[in-house]
């Protein structure tokens, strides 16, 4: 398996200061212990009539310059670009959107080795892509033209896919998501999945039950990862081939937490993942992320980071990096024991 994180420091709007690459590369690199390891990053299409405040407040103007490091940064020392391309229109665009697919596989093609078509497009709140007009059509064009783009420059080796929100029964429900890709015909959509992601927030948004009791989050995230693998990406005419990367995977330690309980819920949910990854084909596990957005922030989504955005390290910091240092030197045995003092 594969471990990665989010390096820069936004979640949406919410962002305290800027990124210090001199710290992001120090840190990464005491994460990754000298052994492969995923970076993900983030464009966005807003559409040619975004206002400008719309694109300040994500700060997606330069997005096609540079990401949060240089080029080649994200190429070095066994690092791979995780890159997700993010429809967020205020009026549905398909032609600008597979438009701008082909300039980002032109700008960034040479440089990625996962491609995300849409970000939790079955997942409807502001500033996630299941809120935007035209999501689903979005999704279905755009993996397999997204596959076609890489196929004609050359990066056969990109592989192309999307990601979902864990069940979204507390919203309601996604079964309509499914449904939309259930009755696409499988050679134009499902044949050119190569992964589907998973955006994994159990305890972010809202309270669970304690550790060892049913509702905790390592029961959750069983129910999460068991429910996308058996019931539906079946639907979706995905077959168990298909990897599950865990995408993103977050314990706040604000808004009422700690650096503690961050800690515990982290090694809790990755402990899942590892006790499953076989039997359900988990390929990829990646955190969101490195460093706070706004420390001082009473947002759940403001503390997901492993880092302050002052970047000093949490408990959970150490945590995942002894255990990708573990993983990745002896296999997965007890890797992360949420008993662990400390």
């Amino acid at each position: 398996m594969k471990f990665g994180i989010y390096p820069g420091g936004r979640v949406g709007t919410l962002c305290a200061r800027p990124p210090d690459p001199t710290a992001i590369r120090a840190l990464v690199d005491d994460l990754a212990g000298g052994h492969p390891f995923v970076v993900r990053e983030y464009v966005h299409f807003l559409g040619d009539d975004a206002p400008p405040e719309a694109v300040a407040g994500l700060d997606a103007g330069d997005e096609l310059a540079h990401l949060t490091m240089p080029d080649q940064w994200y190429v070095e020392a066994g690092r791979e670009l995780d890159l997700v391309v993010s429809y967020l229109p205020s009026t549905a665009d398909i032609p600008g959107w597979l438009a701008f697919l082909d300039t980002v596989v032109d700008r960034y093609g040479h440089l990625t080795r996962c491609l995300q078509v849409t970000l939790e497009a079955n997942f409807p709140i502001p500033l996630i892509d299941g809120s935007s007009p035209g999501v689903l059509q979005a999704l279905a064009l755009g993996v397999p033209h997204a596959r076609a783009a890489l196929d004609r420059r050359g990066h056969h080796d990109v592989r192309v896919g999307f990601s979902v929100a864990e069940p979204a029964e507390w919203l309601g429900g996604d079964d309509a998501f499914w449904a939309y890709l259930s009755a696409l015909p499988r050679r134009d959509f499902a044949a050119h999945v190569d992964y589907v992601g998973l955006g994994l927030y159990p305890d972010a948004f809202s309270p669970v039950a304690p550790r060892g009791e049913p509702g905790d989050v390592a029961s959750l995230t069983a129910h999460a990862l068991d429910h996308l693998r058996h019931h539906c990406l079946p639907r979706a005419g995905i077959p168990a081939g298909v990897p599950i990367h865990v995408a993103e995977n977050g314990s706040p330690s604000g808004a009422g937490r700690t650096e503690r309980g961050q800690r515990d819920s982290l090694t809790d949910m990755l402990g899942v993942v590892l006790a499953r990854r076989e039997a359900l084909h988990i390929t990829q596990y990646e955190l969101f992320g490195l460093r706070d957005a706004d420390s001082a922030s009473d947002q759940p989504t403001a503390t997901l980071g492993l880092v302050t955005d002052a970047y000093r390290p949490k408990l959970a910091f150490a945590a995942y990096r002894d255990a990708i240092h573990h993983l990745s030197t002896k296999g997965d045995q007890d890797a992360m024991d949420p008993k662990t003092p400390g």
